[in-house]
């Protein structure tokens, strides 16, 4: 996800913050304790630390006009949540993070870390994933409407 390098000069390094959680169950239990690394991406400016960053979703409308119809043909629907979408998506350009308070490098403290792919808080991760998403559907044979 990403490589240890020394900073580069003149290239805005973006700081990284962790998210808790804690997951309950239907009665107030603690279930489990989550955290999430996550860029401090609205530091980042628009064509200069990234290009895109839109992301097309479904509006509500043509979802229920899509499952109305399914009901109607009596087609069976199925639907999938994919994990950690946005840690999956290729960066086209180069995204520079400082190393997380308490996980820093003692040889390297300098350094900062290059991503290789997209991280949650980042401008273009949604695009990211987006990118990936739609190249795999058409090479699959899907096509765009």
């Amino acid at each position: 996800v990403w490589e240890l390098v020394p900073r580069p000069d003149k290239v805005m390094v973006i700081t990284l913050k962790w998210i808790y959680k804690v997951k309950l169950d239907e009665l107030g239990g603690i279930l489990k304790n989550k955290a999430r690394l996550v860029a401090r991406g609205y530091h980042q400016e628009d064509g200069i630390d990234f290009e895109e960053s839109f992301a097309p979703v479904a509006r509500l409308k043509a979802i229920r006009i899509f499952l109305a119809y399914a009901a109607y043909k009596n087609m069976v629907v199925y639907q999938m949540d994919v994990k950690t979408t946005f840690l999956n998506g290729n960066l086209r350009e180069e995204v520079y993070v400082s190393q997380s308070n308490g996980f820093v490098d003692s040889d390297n403290p300098n350094h900062v870390y290059k991503l290789k792919k997209a991280l949650y808080g980042l401008k273009q991760a949604p695009y990211a994933w987006y990118d990936m998403l739609s190249s795999f559907l058409l090479s699959q044979d899907f096509s765009k409407v």
